[in-house]
This record gives structure tokens, C-alpha cells and sequence, in this order.
């Protein structure tokens, strides 16, 4: 229903953003993350998530279109609702939750509030899965010894950079391109994954 909202921000509470759209104020549900890119009374944009359910209409904001992808990749894990979803993404970046899924660190996970060991533990292990189906659906190789649809040679390193993307939602293509141009070689992980999400939401 809504793509995304862009007006004036109204008002900035805990987990939540107004934004004044033509005099009308719609309140997302948020994270620390997008609010920490919000101003009260600046202008502001919020890529939107509209949850609706039997007594339930909440509409969801985020600054980024990763954190969007990441919230909804999270809301397919069974038992986690949006309100675990907020709070995953509340203590950290969608890089450093696709890395926690990859290398399947349960403590960045768990230092969510109310995110226990074992929802922790299901999070990895169904979003490696789907990734795992994912990557032979569309033929893109995170062995570390094969190439991308775009032909660009995967190390160890950009393979498990590649597979971070790939749990945050992009498809092989958007991941092969984004990887281009970045020293894979020679840059930490994260600064890989960050840079070639950069590329991404340009």
C-alpha cells in the first residue's frame, strides 16, 4: 500500500517516527537505527512495512531499503513477530546481523531484549537454509571456487560477503555487481559487505 513516506518528522519517541505527510502525521514503528537518521523537524524518508491482522494496522519505517529487507527476512522466521524483528534490528546494522547469520554468532542476536537462545539459534538456521536454497535456485556458487552470473571470481572472503548480501535480500545479480570495484582482497568483511550495500542503495 505504501512504498515509502517523505515529509517533515513531526515527532521522534522510542521505537517510534512521525512523519507530517501534507498535514496528515503517520506513525511508523521503528528501530534506534532509523531514528538515529531522523530529525525532528527536518525532512525525512522512510521506506515502509504495513502490517495488517485481525485487530492489528501498523505501519513500520525504515531509512534504509536493506533494514526493510532485513525486517521482512526476519518476519519469515517462524516465531519471530515484528516486535523481536524491531528489537534484532534496534542493536545493530543489517550487515552486522547478516554476518551474525553467516558465521552463526547467537550473541549478536541474543543481545536483543527478548531474544533468546533458541530463537536465536532458529533465526541462523532457517535464513541458512533459505539462503542455501536460494543460491542453487539461482546458480550463484558460494563455495569459494566457482563464479557469479556476472563472472566475477569468489573468494573465501567475497563468498561469505556474497552470502550476507544474499540473507539481506538481493538477488545473485544485484550481488555479483555490487561486489565489483570492492577490494575483496584486502578489506575486512564488514567494511566489504558495507561498501558494496552502499553501492546497492544508491
Amino acid at each position: 500500500m505504501f512504498y515509502y513516506l517523505e515529509g517533515t518528522v513531526a515527532e521522534l519517541l522510542p521505537y517510534l517516527a512521525v512523519i507530517d505527510c501534507g498535514g496528515v502525521g503517520y506513525a511508523c514503528k521503528t528501530t534506534n537505527n532509523t531514528l538515529s537518521h531522523l530529525k525532528k523537524g527536518q525532512k525525512g524518508k522512510v521506506y515502509t512495512y504495513l502490517n495488517v491482522g485481525e485487530g492489528v494496522f501498523d505501519l513500520y519505517g525504515f531509512a534504509t531499503q536493506s533494514e526493510l529487507h532485513t525486517f521482512r527476512m526476519l518476519l519469515g522466521v517462524s516465531g519471530v513477530g515484528p516486535k523481536a524483528a524491531l528489537a534484532i534490528l534496534s542493536t545493530g546494522t543489517p550487515d552486522a546481523l547478516a554476518m551474525a547469520i553467516i558465521t552463526g554468532d547467537e550473541k549478536t542476536l541474543t543481545a536483543a531484549p527478548g531474544i533468546g537462545k533458541k530463537i536465536a539459534q532458529r533465526i541462523i538456521l532457517e535464513l541458512k537454509d533459505k539462503l542455501a536454497k536460494e543460491s542453487a535456485a539461482t546458480g550463484l556458487d558460494f563455495s569459494g571456487n566457482g563464479t557469479s552470473v556476472n563472472a566475477v571470481s569468489f573468494t573465501n572472503k567475497a563468498s561469505e560477503a556474497a552470502q550476507a548480501l544474499a540473507v539481506l535480500g538481493y538477488s545473485s545479480a544485484e550481488v555479483a555487481v555490487a561486489l565489483k570495484g570492492v577490494d575483496v582482497e584486502n578489506l575486512p568483511l564488514e567494511e566489504i559487505i558495507r561498501q558494496s550495500l552502499k553501492k546497492m542503495v544508491k
